[in-house]
């Protein structure tokens, strides 16, 4: 599969419209449901073969966040033989505490997983905690960034975004009047 017929089987697997709020607090009227694609084990498996190749040199863990970058994650792991970590939004306050579940991070050079980026806002937030863990994080890797600029905010934090997909590249299949 080309990367305009990924483009367009994600599009049309995944985009809803209505009135939607965003983790940034953000109000759109368009939404990119990745739960959608993530479910659908052909497209994912087409995704995550497209995107090891963008895995950055020298990556020893592939940090899935929660929820939707666990099973891109996943994927990426099992094609890309790279180990995974699972990211929480918070350390578990029970059990082993952890907040990255599989392999271990401290001292290893991580890339984050994420689905879809707007600000980046979880992002930020779970590097901070990885580093704390003691992980080196320097990069992220996600299925669509629907904000441009969302790379410079994330490398404000030190942070490399790179991106499968944006916005336009899932749209580009459609009329000019289907876009507005």
């Amino acid at each position: 599969m080309t990367k305009s017929e990924m483009a367009k089987q994600i599009y049309e697997t995944a985009h809803l419209t209505g009135t939607f709020t965003l983790r940034s607090g953000q109000i759109s009227h368009e939404y990119f449901d990745k739960y959608l694609f993530e479910a659908n084990p052909i497209l994912l498996k087409e995704i995550a073969q497209y995107m090891q190749y963008a895995i950055p040199r020298g990556t020893e863990v592939l940090a899935g966040l929660e929820m939707g970058g666990i099973p891109i994650a996943t994927a990426l792991s099992i094609i890309g033989g790279i180990p995974a970590a699972f990211v929480r939004k918070t350390a578990k306050t029970y059990g082993t505490c952890k907040l990255a579940e599989g392999v271990d991070v401290f001292g290893k050079h991580i890339c984050i997983v994420e689905d879809v980026v707007t600000t980046g806002g979880q992002i930020i937030e779970s590097a901070k905690e990885l580093r704390k863990a003691g992980a080196i994080v320097g990069s992220v890797l996600c299925v669509i960034q629907r904000n441009p600029g969302a790379a410079a905010i994330l490398a404000a934090e030190g942070l490399t975004l790179t991106a499968a997909f944006t916005a336009d590249d899932l749209t580009a299949h459609l009329s000019k009047e289907d876009k507005q």
